[in-house]
């Protein structure tokens, strides 16, 4: 790792290591993505071990798209930093933005956020009321946009993989997803509808109708699958 990666590794690693329990253990893997030989491997035991010949099709193509990347001299050109943090809603990420984004003068951000704002309400009664949602959304947005930044907005993808709008959440993310579309319309923001994605595969791929083991874990969190379906379509913006 160069001393610029070394250091961008730190800042992540103490960010995320805010939230950890006392006594947590915590095994750390760091590497360098400088050439595509390591991602490669990866993604050909992903494309191995695949449950289904969609996901296969998936995988290969995000092997031919790192591939030129690499090829074309793209894939050193990237910096990626993550400055997610657990159960995080979204005026956890307005107060955030000053010290974990704009101050690492970033050209592009995703914006992620979401499911906790929803499933919070129910779970832990600390979730957001939509008209709050849309105006801290908006205030980050405008932050980011008044530095330059292009600014990509994501809907939240799901809480309950069950088909037919069943999930006891579903229209709440429906709502909220909604406000997000609106948002990049009116902000001239690029949009990744995971909703959407995330409710048509399940149409297409979830034939018991399962709560959870589709593109999740647990119904919420992204197990393998999900996450290269994500990290796809996010591929599809950069410049």
């Amino acid at each position: 790792l160069t001393d610029d990666q070394v250091e961008t590794v730190f800042d992540q690693l103490e960010s995320g290591l805010k939230d950890l329990p006392n006594g947590e253990r915590l095994t750390i893997h760091l590497g360098s993505f400088s050439a595509d030989c390591k991602r490669q491997q990866d993604l050909a035991q992903l494309t191995q071990t695949a449950p289904n010949q969609a996901l296969k099709f998936l995988l290969t193509a995000e092997r031919a798209r790192v591939q030129q990347l690499t090829q074309q001299g793209r894939a050193n050109g990237y910096r990626l930093l993550g400055a997610g943090i657990s159960g995080n809603k979204v005026y956890d990420l307005y107060l955030r933005l000053e010290s974990d984004v704009l101050a690492t003068k970033p050209d592009m951000v995703v914006v992620y956020i979401g499911v906790n704002d929803v499933w919070h309400k129910s779970l832990l009664r600390t979730g957001t009321d939509a008209d709050k949602f849309e105006k801290f959304y908006q205030a980050i947005i405008t932050k980011l946009q008044q530095q330059g930044i292009a600014t990509v907005l994501c809907t939240p993808a799901v809480i309950g993989e069950q088909r037919g709008g069943i999930n006891p959440m579903d229209a709440d993310l429906d709502s909220y997803s909604a406000v997000i579309r609106q948002l990049a319309s009116k902000n001239k923001c690029k949009l990744i509808d995971l909703r959407q994605l995330f409710v048509d595969h399940s149409a297409k791929h979830n034939g018991a109708n399962a709560y959870e083991g589709i593109l999740t874990s647990d119904g919420v969190h992204l197990n393998a699958e999900g996450n290269a379906l994500v990290a796809s379509q996010m591929m599809t913006v950069l410049p």
